[in-house]
This record gives structure tokens, C-alpha cells and sequence, in this order.
């Protein structure tokens, strides 16, 4: 659901920027409040886990399309809603910047769509009414394919809904939107799935990693190296093998628009300002659309230390 340059004029795409960096500040806030020398490292290895996991698309059976995890409620489950949120967020700054995974000038579009959608939307009002404590497995398989749902069907219409006001394109506004949201709907269920077995299992090994088991339990974040350990490994894998189990299959928003215009991409648009950013977007692409076979553990090196870097300030000062 990355969203491209071209779907957004430059006052749509500075409005979602401005929104985005008001809640990136709150997010930091509350993390600075809250979070201690034990949770840090555990966003950071997530954050490489869900970066990895967003290589591996999966195909949707008898549409022709893929999708792929966004990874936002599985972050709020693990990390809170508002660290997810940052954690998310460094994610889809390093796709856009390194791998060019999401156009500059609509990177505050994707913030919202993807980060703020299903952290701060789904998740606390979806899947933490549904999956209370996480006591229950039948509860957290539920939350998680509801929430996953609910956040990419939010994420769809913000798309829709963004593209629409920005008026740079022909895409006709009803028909995109069915096709957005249909879609979606499957890629939903398909992370819910996803989400909910990686939950199932913490529940099972280490239950006081959920968030929502710490809240009921009234604790703090404990010591997760081990966890963090295998989170890291995983994502290891992942990325490295991502080039071979992925599907090849364009994903829901590019299938959406091949559906209407016969093209899984549009032209870039005439704006100045447009040009300009993607100029500087060009000049930062180290790795454009995952070029190297090494991108998987690149990418996930560079989320770690770009987490751990700056959500560790946040914790000096707290502690100072």
C-alpha cells in the first residue's frame, strides 16, 4: 500500500506530512515517558522483523495480486500502540529513502495509511477490546484478523480518499475504492493470520511480552533478549530469502490501479515541487526497489540502529 509520488498533489501529501509529524512527536513523548533500557532494543529487532516480513508478499488466490504484512497491529500487541507507531514509522523511513519503497512527497500519506491506521486506530480499538490480556488464544486469533481488517479497509479508504483530493489523476473515485477495499479485505485476513500465529506463540513461550499482559498485570517491560534474539534471527532469514519465496505478483494498490488504467503505475506528476523531491529521494536511493540480494539484511541493519539510535535518546533523557 506504499503510495506513490504521483497519486498525491503537494498540498494533500504536506497536510498528511504535517499530521504525521504531530503524531510522531506525541508518539515520542509518550515513549520517552514510558519506555525503558529493556523495551528499546526490542523495538529496534522488531522493527527489523516487520521490515523484513514486508518483503515477503504473498499472492491472494484467483485475483492476480499480493500483499504483503504491514505489521502494525503485531507491533502494538508486542510494543504498545505508541511505540509501535515509532517503530513503524522508521520502517517505512527506510524503505522510502533507501530502497525508494513509497515516493517522498506521499511518505507522510504512508505514514497515516499504513502506521497510524493500524497502531494507533486498530489496534487500541479493535484488537485490545477483542484480545483483552492475551490470556485466551481464540481471542487473540480474533483481534488480530479483525484489527488487520479494520487497519488496511482504513488504509485503503485514506488512499482512495487522498488520491481523490489531490485530483492528479483519472483514476475514477468509486471504482478505485471498490477495488481497494475488496482487495484488502483478503490481505487483511491473510496478516491477521499471520499476526495471530506469531502471537499464539509468545502467548505460549513468553506471555509477558504482550502489551496487553503487562497492562493487566500492572507490569513493566521486562528483560526480552532472549525474545529479541529470535525476533532478530527470524528476520535474518527472512531477509535473506526474501528474493525467492516472495510473490512476483503486483500488490493491492498496484493491482488495484493495473484493474482501471492497464498500468500497475501512473506517470509522475507535471508539480515542480514534485520533481524535486523525487530528485532527492533519487540521490538518497542506495538500494532502488530492493535491487541487491543483501537488501533483506541491509535493510534490516539500518531500521535497528536508526530505532535504537533514536528511541535511545528518548530514554536518557527520561532517565536524566
Amino acid at each position: 500500500m506504499h503510495m506513490a509520488d504521483a497519486l498525491v498533489s503537494p498540498g494533500v501529501a504536506g497536510v498528511a506530512a504535517a499530521v504525521s509529524v504531530t503524531l510522531l512527536v506525541v508518539s515520542a513523548r509518550k515513549v520517552k515517558k514510558s519506555a525503558n533500557e529493556n523495551l528499546v532494543p526490542l523495538m529496534g529487532v522488531m522493527g527489523a522483523f516487520v521490515f523484513a516480513a514486508q518483503m515477503i508478499n504473498f499472492t491472494i488466490p484467483g485475483t492476480g495480486s499480493s500483499g504483503h504484512i504491514v505489521g502494525g497491529i503485531l507491533l502494538g500487541a508486542l510494543l504498545g500502540p505508541w511505540a509501535a507507531f515509532l517503530t513503524l514509522a522508521s520502517v517505512l523511513v527506510v524503505q522510502c529513502l533507501i530502497f525508494a519503497d513509497g515516493g517522498l512527497m506521499a511518505l507522510g500519506c504512508n505514514l497515516l495509511n499504513m502506521g497510524v491506521c493500524s497502531t494507533l486506530i486498530a489496534y487500541p480499538l479493535v484488537y485490545r477490546p477483542i484480545a483483552g490480556g492475551g490470556q485466551k488464544a481464540w481471542r487473540i486469533v480474533a483481534g488480530a484478523i479483525a484489527a488487520s481488517i479494520v487497519g488496511l479497509e482504513l488504509g485503503a479508504l485514506l488512499v482512495t480518499a487522498e488520491t481523490e483530493l489531490s485530483g492528479v489523476t483519472a483514476l475514477p473515485a468509486k471504482e478505485f475504492l471498490g477495488l481497494m477495499t475488496s482487495i484488502h479485505f483478503f490481505i487483511g485476513i491473510g496478516e491477521g493470520i499471520a499476526t495471530a500465529a506469531v502471537l499464539y506463540f509468545v502467548r505460549l513461550y513468553q506471555p509477558a511480552l504482550l502489551s496487553g499482559y503487562r497492562i493487566e498485570k500492572g507490569l513493566g517491560a521486562g528483560n526480552y533478549k532472549k525474545a529479541a534474539l529470535v525476533f532478530l534471527g527470524i528476520a535474518v532469514v527472512l531477509g535473506v530469502a526474501f528474493a525467492w519465496i516472495a510473490s512476483s505478483y503486483p500488490d493491492g494498490l498496484e493491482w488495484s490501479i493495473s484493474k482501471i488504467t492497464g498500468a500497475t503505475d501512473l506517470p509522475a506528476t507535471g508539480a515542480a515541487v514534485a520533481h524535486t523531491i523525487a530528485s532527492v529521494q533519487k540521490s538518497t536511493s542506495l538500494l532502488p526497489d530492493y535491487e541487491s540480494t543483501w537488501s533483506g539484511i541491509i535493510g534490516c541493519a539500518i531500521v535497528v540502529a536508526l530505532v535504537w539510535v533514536v528511541c535511545a535518546l528518548f530514554t536518557k533523557k527520561h532517565a536524566a
